[in-house]
Formats: C-alpha cells, structure tokens, sequence
C-alpha cells in the first residue's frame, strides 16, 4: 500500500475561516492538512482569514474580488452553484484526487461525481443526526416552555430531513466527531462502518488559563445561544438551587432568543447572573472563570468545551454535548435534562477548591490531546480508513455497506 498522503479536494460551501463555528473548523482542517504534507486544493465560497503560501484555494462566490453573499442568489442556489462548481471539478480532474470533504448542504452533485471518477466522498457531520436533534430539541422547548424559534436550525422540518437523509446515504462515508453523534445515527440505521470518528479542536494561541486570583469569586460560564436546546434554562434553575448566588456569579454570553428571555427575566435576573451578551473575547472571558455549565439537549461536539479545557476551565456538561470528558476525572457529565445531578455538581465544585483544582489541572492536560492539530492527524487517519473500506467493502458499489 502506498504511504503517500491522499490528495484531497476540500469542498466548503461557506466563508472559510472565522472565529467560531464550522466556519472556523474548516479552516483548521485545510491549515492542520497542509502542514502535515497533504495535497490540499480548496473550493469554498470565499476566504475570511489568511491561508498558507501553497495551499490551493479556489473561491466559488467571489467576482472580480469581490465575495458575493449566498443571500445574493438565494441561499439554496448558492448551495447548489458551489456543489455544481465541484463536482465539475471532479469529472474533469477526478483522477487528481483520492478523497474529496463534503460539508452539508452541497454533497450531492459532488457526491455523484466522485463516485463516477473513483474518488472517495465524506461529508463532515458536526452535529447529532438531524432527526435526532429536531426531536431533542422538541423535548427542550417541551420542558423549557418556550417554543423552538423559527429560523431555528433545530426547527422540525421533514423537507430539510428528508434532504440531509440523502446526503448521509449519498457518501462512502459519514465523519462523526464524537461516539455521542455515532450513536444518534446507529439509533437510525445507519450501518456502523459507514461511521468514522474525527475530532474538532481548539486554538492554543488563543485559550489558555488565566493567571491566578485569589480575590476572584468563583465564576460559571455559559457561552452559547440563549435558548432551551442549549439547555440555558436548566443552568439557569441548578444555579439558583445551588444557593452560589450571593458568593459567586454566573456569566451569560452570546445571543439570546428574545422568546427565552423574556420567559426567563426573573431567573436572569437571579443573584450572582450577569447577562454579556455577545463578547468580543471568548478566550479572555474564559480566564475570568471556573466552571463552564453547558447542559445541552444535543450538539456535535461542542467546541466551547474543547475551549473551556485548553483554558483550564471544568467542563460541568451534559452527555449529549458530545465533549470529551471523563467523568469525575477532568470535568462532570450529566444525563441531558438531570438538573438535580447538575446541581449537585455545581454545588461540589464550589464547596471543595481542591477537587476543583484537580479537575481544572485534569481538564487542562486532557486539552493537550484536543488541539486543531491533533484533530488534522485524527482527520488525516480518517481519510485512510475511508479509503481502506470503499477499497475493501465498496469497491465501485457503495451499496454493499
């Protein structure tokens, strides 16, 4: 078997780069490939952050220099024209490439092509199976008393279902990012093998803990939507039970679903809840803080808890944040929806500083293993896997898995 790196064709239908998010993510994956060696080429809609001399880079949604926003064409068309551009790519080139990274929303035409020219097609997962976060998010809203919003991408929506399901069965393989988000698709049929684990990361430039204060009170974080899918209402009431308020305060960052808000005002208003709103600075409000508490109802793998690690933060989270943590070892988890354990939790963290201090030392050095460059190596295995199974199980047939 040949030891040189797969060549890649990167498909990203969005900006690439940013400070958060999938946006973010992506952007990690081509820089942490480039640096290992790997043949990069990458179609995304346009560029926000600086690449690497000699990565290959083309801009789906950029004329004459100028970005064209997906609202511009609609953003389904723009979609569609990104997923167009590179499954052209691929019937012209396709014998340049071994894998091409699909991201949702653009991987059937793509998906199509590749397996015309031989070329192994993955498409990223980065969050729980959309059946399972539609009904997860439902139970949410459920307890919580506030309805799923809208525009919510949690919204229950058998078209956008039915559209994901294609992508998901289209591909040789699904990159999951953690054993949370395998089993919501195992639940739903899909075969395991067609399940391969990757990991997301965080930037250790930018989070790292802070210096010590014993003048500080001790702080809870939660960063993230305001919304009862992230489970906000459940840290909101574990706060309030734990009694913390007047010795302690509980920070609040990110948007807020007005609906939420205003169901929520008094618990908000709670002694010790201080409401940010959106921070320019996760990373710096990371270091003001002790614990994070992140009781979400479904995730990917939630990237705010890679962060509070590498900042040396206690990740007090629930079992579907998909985080990686060891239970009582380098933070606490939760059953989704257990308030009275989370309470607990909390409660034990501030009562015992040197527990603390053990899981915040425990988290921090389990964060060494969650970098961006670790996950490109994790990323870069996953591809010689896939490869090794379509060339073992699939062949030309990807109907034999």
């Amino acid at each position: 078997m040949s030891t040189a790196p797969p060549r890649v064709l990167y498909s990203f239908p969005h900006p690439l780069g940013g400070d958060q998010g999938i946006n973010e993510a992506a952007w990690q994956h081509v820089v942490g490939l480039h640096a290992l060696g790997v043949p990069v080429t990458v179609y995304c809609t346009s560029v926000r952050k600086r690449l690497p001399a000699g990565l290959r880079v083309v801009e789906t949604m950029v004329v004459a220099g100028r970005r064209v926003p997906h609202r511009a064409i609609g953003q389904a068309n723009a979609y569609a024209y990104h997923d167009w551009r590179v499954a052209q790519v691929l019937r012209r080139r396709g014998s340049d490439f071994d894998v091409v990274h699909c991201w949702p929303r653009a991987v059937l035409r793509t998906s199509r092509a590749a397996r015309a020219s031989g070329v192994l097609a993955v498409r990223d997962v980065p969050s729980a199976h959309t059946a399972s976060a539609f009904a997860d998010a439902a139970r949410a809203a459920q307890d919580a008393g506030v309805a799923v919003a809208d525009r919510s991408s949690h919204r229950a929506d058998p078209e956008r279902l039915a559209e994901e399901q294609a992508e998901f069965d289209a591909v040789d393989v699904l990159l999951v990012p953690s054993a949370y988000v395998e089993r919501t698709f195992v639940e739903r049929g899909t075969p395991r093998e067609r399940l391969i684990r990757q990991q997301y990361g965080f930037d250790v430039f930018r989070y790292a803990p802070g210096p010590a204060d014993s003048t500080r009170p001790f702080t809870a974080v939660f960063v993230g939507r305001g919304e009862a899918a992230k489970g906000l209402h459940l840290a909101l009431d574990a706060w309030q039970r734990s009694g913390i308020g007047k010795r302690g305060r509980f920070l609040i960052a990110g948007s807020m679903q007005p609906e939420f808000a205003a169901h929520y005002a008094h618990q908000l208003a709670a002694p010790g809840v201080e409401v940010r709103g959106f921070v320019d600075s996760v990373a710096d409000l990371m270091r003001e803080c002790d614990v994070l508490l992140f009781p979400s109802y479904t995730e990917g793998s939630a990237l705010v808890a890679l962060e509070a690690m590498g900042s040396g933060v206690i990740p007090l989270v629930s079992a579907a944040t998909g985080a990686p943590v060891t239970d009582g070892v380098d933070g606490l988890v939760h059953e989704v929806g257990d308030v009275d354990r989370l309470t607990q939790q909390l409660r034990r963290v501030f009562d015992e500083p040197s527990r603390r201090r053990q899981l915040a030392t425990a988290a921090f050095r389990t964060s060494r293993t969650l970098t961006w460059d670790e996950a490109a190596k994790r990323l870069l295995t996953a591809y010689s896997e896939g490869m090794q199974l379509r060339g073992t199980a699939v062949g030309t047939d990807r109907g034999n898995l």
